[in-house]
């Protein structure tokens, strides 16, 4: 399928209030082409994930006492009105001469201050030892053309896993997210923790200070820890700067072998024990969500929970099915309503966190979604 093919069956889809999901994984190279899947739904209904067991795309919620939604896939023996679609292209650029200033109004900015300082305090009181704490950030909008909003996300951000989700019974969704949550191929596992956030000034080789390198591995250890007895062979590379669009993190890369008898319906087992994690929520998980819930004065929804492919093969076609899927925890995304677009931004908190700098952080990550809405 042609590229302008695919990016009309997108439109016709929108237009004829269908669900769909489009997508792009982040490219290996600059040299790479680039792979767009979309699933389409040939009606309304209302997929939920129950036991990991299906096949589709998979769009789930912060708190997982919420539905964890699915677009399927066609798969031998059953009937699911879908399709699917493929498309490659050697890369869209975004080119564009305005320019973009990271910017935040005052009353959001005091409110997150406060918020940041209870959590300061909460953790030098022993209640926690991270806490993540967000906020969402309307955008006025005029006639949004939404898939031109998704060519933007594209153009400007190949170094993330870029996505347009629609269904017109939760509404949309855009995202341009540089985390892995859980990645399966086979019977290797993959994750990633990715903590701490500088501005990307030119270079990638970068001094972080010891609130950012103490963040990242609390990520870290406790991500270990829930995998330690669920896998074998458990392997954790050296922590690396990452950049992700105008932002740098520090990532660890963490790998292991999967059981024999892994089957699909174990990746439930393994999101329970991953999700959320404290590069999401904090650590303790329980105290962590509980102040959250507490405080943030919000429902994150589908803010920093995940999505992608469930038990799929990612061949060009995108019609074979098998023991493969694909996580990614939904960050720097944003939600658009009728003529307003809202993001959601956060940051990890610690004891040695700054209250202006960590409103400063947040103000820096809502610029990945503002610059599509340019």
């Amino acid at each position: 399928m042609s590229e302008k093919d695919f990016f009309n069956r997108l439109t016709e889809q929108y237009e004829g209030q269908l669900p769909f999901v489009a997508y792009r994984k982040p490219a290996v190279s600059e040299k790479d082409d680039c792979d767009l899947f979309a699933i389409m739904q040939k009606d309304d209904t209302l997929y939920r994930v129950e036991d990991y067991t299906e096949h589709g795309f998979v769009f789930s919620p912060f708190d997982q006492a919420g539905d964890t939604v699915l677009i399927p896939v066609p798969v031998p023996g059953r009937a699911v009105s879908s399709g699917v679609l493929h498309t490659r292209c050697k890369g869209i650029k975004e080119e564009t001469e305005k320019e973009w200033k990271a910017t935040g109004d005052t009353l959001s900015g005091e409110r997150h201050i406060e918020l940041v300082k209870q959590g300061v305090r909460a953790i030098k009181n022993g209640k926690l030892e991270k806490v993540v704490l967000s906020r969402k950030q309307q955008v006025p909008l005029h006639q949004p053309d939404v898939i031109g909003i998704f060519r933007r996300l594209l153009g400007l951000y190949d170094d993330a896993f870029c996505y347009i989700w629609y269904h017109p019974k939760v509404g949309i969704w855009f995202g341009a997210t540089p985390e892995i949550l859980l990645r399966i191929r086979e019977n290797r596992l993959y994750t990633m923790a990715l903590a701490g956030t500088q501005k990307f000034r030119g270079k990638e080789d970068v001094v972080w200070g010891s609130k950012e390198i103490r963040e990242q591995q609390v990520v870290t250890d406790a991500i270990v820890d829930s995998l330690r007895f669920k896998v074998n062979r458990l392997k954790i590379a050296p922590a690396k700067t990452q950049r992700a669009g105008n932002l740098l993190h520090i990532k660890t890369d963490i790998e292991a072998e999967l059981a024999k008898d892994f089957k699909c319906g174990h990746i439930a087992s393994l999101l329970r024990e991953l999700h959320p994690t404290p590069a999401i929520c904090g650590f303790p998980r329980k105290e962590a969500m509980q102040f959250i819930r507490e405080h943030e004065g919000y429902s994150r929804t589908y803010y920093s929970g995940f999505l992608g492919e469930l038990n799929m093969d990612s061949g060009r076609d995108g019609t074979e099915v098998g023991r493969n899927s694909a996580f990614y925890v939904n960050l720097r995304c944003m939600q658009v309503r009728g003529e307003e677009a809202t993001l959601y931004v956060g940051g990890g908190i610690t004891a040695d966190s700054d209250p202006e700098a960590e409103w400063q952080e947040t103000v820096n990550k809502s610029e990945t979604m503002r610059k599509v809405l340019v």
